[in-house]
């Protein structure tokens, strides 16, 4: 499956993009749309840079998504799979009992794990759950 419009509209408005490189709240060092890979302190990028990285970040996240969903899903339950692993990395998915379910074909638990993905370092975040409560949206959808 591709990613849609909705589903990377999701992405950038949640990651949103900042040219000049931060720590983000576990921090790591970011630009852009989250992109963290060979990020450092003082690193400045363009708009165009910036997209980029995120089709680039977006490729392996689709690429993750794709390889370890083994049952069909609706495009909303894709988007928002793959906005779970770009926010959370490759890993989280892949061992979450989120993806379990999926593979399981119970939609109905699946869409109740979101909201346990809201915490960094052991602490909830406000934005997190904001976030984890519209990919629930559009797994619902």
């Amino acid at each position: 499956m591709e990613y849609s419009q909705s589903g990377l509209h999701l992405t950038e408005q949640f990651e949103g993009c900042r040219l000049t490189a931060y720590q983000d709240q576990g921090g790591r060092w970011t630009i852009g749309y989250g992109h963290a890979s060979e990020v450092t302190p003082g690193m400045v990028c363009t708009l165009d840079q910036a997209e980029a990285w995120l089709s680039q970040d977006i490729a392996w996240a689709v690429a993750t998504v794709n390889q370890h969903v083994h049952v069909e899903i609706s495009q909303g339950i894709f988007d928002s799979l793959v906005d779970f692993t770009f926010n959370l990395g490759s890993s989280s998915f892949e061992h979450s009992t989120l993806l379990q379910l999926v593979n399981n074909d119970d939609l109905t638990d699946a869409i109740n794990q979101f909201e346990r993905w809201d915490k960094v370092g052991g602490v909830e975040v406000a934005g997190l759950l904001r976030r984890r409560r519209a990919e629930a949206q559009e797994f619902g959808q």
